[in-house]
């Protein structure tokens, strides 16, 4: 099991798209968004001046570095909240997941066969992926960065930890969940709702 993506929503998605690249070394991997009813994307190479003279209204910034996927949506909030997270499991991993969430009657969506979403109705989701070759290459190029800790700021901490140790099996102390080699880590004095992106380690 591994936690190599996650969603966040903000109103300042380019200050929030700088910070990953200027600060922390993020690459772009393109721009999603429209220009009039047409859907369309820009990699790399062309600025948000350019882009404002098209008319371009973004739907999502997605960054990546080593063995992490980032997408910044814009939504709301000023700090970035977390919409939902990306985990890669084996076919077991995936199966048995899907299974809980049932028993607990969680929402489960599949979109188009790619995507399979849960939500754990602790105000986030998870975006579930069984073994893929895109996964597969991204995460098994020897020493590449991954996702060490994951904080989050949280109205309540622990629910949200239990609700997130429980539907994937995974150890939890308090407000801490091991998924995979990732401490999930919540934090009080967020937000109801969606959780608040504190910090991240990336090793």
């Amino acid at each position: 099991m591994h936690l190599f993506h996650y969603h966040l929503v903000t109103s300042r998605v380019r200050e929030v798209e700088a910070r990953y690249i200027g600060k922390l070394g993020f690459d772009l991997v393109a721009r999603h968004g429209r220009i009039g009813e047409d859907l369309t994307s820009y990699e790399p190479g062309v600025s948000w001046a350019d882009l404002d003279a098209l008319g371009f209204k973004l739907r999502l910034s997605e960054l990546e570095l080593g063995a992490v996927n980032v997408v910044v949506q814009p939504g709301q909030w000023p700090l970035p909240r977390v919409d939902h997270f990306g985990l890669a499991l084996d076919d077991d991993e995936f199966d048995t997941t899907l299974e809980r969430a049932e028993q607990a009657d969680l929402r489960v969506q599949e979109h188009g066969g790619r995507r399979t979403f849960v939500s754990t109705n602790a105000g986030f989701r998870l975006e579930l992926h069984p073994p893929r070759d895109w996964i597969d290459e991204l995460l098994e190029q020897g020493d590449r960065l991954r996702l060490s800790e994951l904080h989050m700021k949280a109205d309540d901490p622990e629910s949200k930890a239990k609700a997130l140790a429980e539907l994937l099996d995974c150890a939890r102390d308090g407000a801490d969940v091991d998924v995979g080699d990732t401490l999930v880590r919540f934090v009080p004095g967020g937000p109801q709702g969606r959780p608040e992106l504190h910090g991240e380690l990336f090793v």
